[in-house]
């Protein structure tokens, strides 16, 4: 894209600092690579040892920028407005809901269907200026490896594969949700109309990257765990969003939750670096970045002094499971991954029936790569015989209204 040589105020907006940029037309995208090293982009976060000093510098700086990203969108909106006039977003999709109940693998299943446009790990760590970052880092991009994410969990995962990284817009925008030991629950009748048109014009970039010669994506796809949290303003912002929340068996999924948890806390104790980069993608599910979501106020202060105990992670999954009951509608659907464990071909059936899959035989034969998880054995554990009612007959309730039951 030809830019005709001047110097081009980014609108402050927000309070933002105005910042002079001089673009020339020499080169697409060569402005803005002036104003950064030549450092890989897309690489995936175990430990800090996968980045050189080059890469924590650029990560460091761009969160630590996210106010000037927000400025420097206004530009890309302006660069990129031809190509973005005839996208034109339908239907999307949010699969949210507590880690560890497949979420992941749902993202990465209806990704390779080819239907959706998703941020990947290419995106990072320029995420609220997806385009100008992709001009800039196709200069010096590294190849697609496949590893297994820090979650130690067997998932492969690539710098082409769809992650969650949507949850930095929220926290850009919506800072005081974000407590020091909690994350406050989005009340419907809020409203931030400079957030809602950024999104949806973050949305329209997603899908223009992730068009293809064979293909324009018209829907867009997100894995972002903390949307559970704002599942009634969501679906309202989006009259024509479906809402996919993957859900299991409590005592097993707590056990989970508490086992990723003290991984990452000896994880982001060994390593700083490891510790920001979660932090600066929104990530507080979670190790010392904990934060979890204040559902009906069960969270005080001290409750985090017990985040390594299991009964923990179980309050934790009743009252996020509790208040979805509550919040749901026919949009928000409901998905038992036990039943998905057990019977693929049946869930993906009916997942790509309700999500109006224009190719549902692409989720189909993807079946082969579901698997039960690991099994848990929290035997001996003291837990309160009342917390572990009430979660069963939550459990009871969800599967009975599940889609996939």
């Amino acid at each position: 894209m030809g830019v005709g040589s001047s110097a081009v105020g980014v609108a402050a907006g927000r309070g933002h600092h105005v910042t002079q940029l001089a673009v020339s037309d020499a080169e697409p995208g060569g402005w803005l690579r002036g104003l950064l090293p030549a450092a890989p982009t897309g690489t995936l976060v175990d430990s800090s040892s996968d980045y050189s000093a080059l890469d924590r510098w650029v990560h460091n700086i761009a969160f630590a920028s996210r106010g000037a990203q927000v400025a420097l969108s206004d530009l890309e909106d302006k660069l990129f407005a031809g190509a973005l006039q005839p996208i034109t977003p339908e239907r999307p999709v949010f699969v949210t809901g507590l880690p560890r109940a497949g979420t992941t693998l749902l993202l990465e299943m209806l990704e390779a269907s080819g239907e959706f446009g998703v941020h990947t790990y290419r995106d990072m760590p320029l995420l609220l200026t997806p385009l100008l970052w992709s001009r800039l880092s196709r200069w010096f991009r590294r190849e697609a490896t496949m590893k297994e994410r820090a979650h130690g969990d067997g998932m492969l995962v690539s710098e082409e594969s769809p992650e969650a990284f949507e949850e930095t817009l929220w926290a850009e925008f919506w800072p005081k949700q974000y407590q020091a030991h909690w994350v406050e629950p989005w009340d419907p009748r809020f409203t931030h109309p400079e957030f809602e048109q950024f999104f949806r014009r973050h949305i329209r970039k997603i899908l223009l990257l992730r068009a293809t010669a064979e293909r324009q994506p018209r829907r867009y796809l997100s894995k972002n765990n903390m949307n559970i949290a704002r599942l009634p303003y969501l679906v309202k912002r989006f009259p024509d969003a479906q809402v996919l929340v993957p859900f299991r068996q409590p005592l097993q999924h707590a056990a989970s939750l508490l086992r990723q948890h003290l991984g990452f806390l000896q994880l982001h104790q060994s390593d700083p670096f490891a510790r920001r980069y979660m932090r600066g993608i929104g990530h507080y599910d979670f190790g010392a970045n904990l934060k979890p979501i204040n559902f009906g106020n069960w969270m005080q202060p001290q409750s985090l002094d017990h985040a390594d105990s299991l009964s923990f992670w179980l309050q934790y999954w009743c009252a996020t499971y509790r208040t979805l009951l509550s919040q749901l509608e026919p949009r928000i659907r409901l998905f038992s991954f036990d039943h998905f464990c057990k019977a693929p071909h049946h869930s993906l059936t009916t997942l790509g029936a309700l999500l109006e899959l224009e190719q549902p035989a692409a989720l189909l034969a993807q079946a082969e790569r579901v698997s039960p998880p690991k099994a848990h054995a929290p035997a001996g554990t003291a837990i309160d015989p009342d917390l572990l009612a009430e979660a069963q007959q939550l459990y009871t309730e969800l599967c009975r209204q599940a889609h996939n039951g």
